[in-house]
């Protein structure tokens, strides 16, 4: 983040092939105090340009760009670009490129849709440090995947409370909600968030949800 009037400033850089949608993204978050847009492109090739220029807090990227899509961009930025947390603009109409930018390392999604105010709060969420993954992702995320067999030799790894959090994780549940649910610190919640990411090799809780929810549409725990 940069500094501006001695206030954190968090810096987005948009990908999108629709510039009135990158222009009204654009508008919103500038009209926040704690936004500033510092670039956009709407072609894969002039976004990985801009991003790794630019190294912005976050990138907001469409799910199908000309010259590539969001998935390869993303997966391209987490490999270049240090610190830049990604989040997919969507319209659910990709439900397997829900799963793969999830896999790329995506710190979440958002519908094209997204009221204002929500569009504004789930950036600063990403900002510090959460994903988005809500429990409409997750159902989207059911309903395109097949039952796979529970057998998981990671799962395996994980100790009974470990599996509890996993499958809130999954659920969409914050760090809060589940340490109210089990009567936990949220520090120890979140100690174990980074427990389990390890023993699975995996970067974010978005990933891990994903990964649950397409191996299986049933908790095996």
């Amino acid at each position: 983040m940069c500094s501006s009037a001695g206030s954190a400033v968090t810096t987005v850089f948009l990908v999108d092939d629709h510039a009135l949608l990158r222009a009204g993204i654009r508008t919103t978050l500038e009209d926040a105090s704690d936004f500033t847009v510092v670039g956009e492109a709407g072609d894969v090739p002039s976004a990985l340009r801009g991003i790794e220029h630019h190294t912005p807090d976050i990138a907001l990227v469409d799910v199908r760009l000309p010259g590539g899509n969001g998935v390869e961009l993303i997966r391209e930025v987490r490999s270049r670009v240090v610190g830049t947390r990604c989040v997919i603009l969507t319209s659910f109409a990709d439900h397997h490129a829900l799963y793969q930018s999830a896999m790329a390392g995506a710190q979440g999604f958002l519908l094209k849709d997204v009221p204002k105010a929500q569009l504004v709060e789930s950036l600063r969420r990403v900002a510090a440090g959460e994903s988005l993954i809500s429990s409409e992702t997750v159902q989207v995320l059911e309903a395109q995947t097949p039952y796979l067999p529970p057998e998981d030799e990671l799962l395996g790894d994980l100790t009974p409370r470990e599996r509890e959090i996993l499958g809130l994780i999954a659920e969409g549940r914050t760090n809060r909600e589940i340490a109210e649910q089990l009567f936990l610190a949220e520090k120890t919640v979140r100690n174990y968030v980074s427990n389990i990411l390890s023993k699975l090799g995996m970067r974010n809780r978005t990933q891990v949800a994903a990964y649950i929810v397409q191996r299986s549409s049933k908790r095996p725990w």
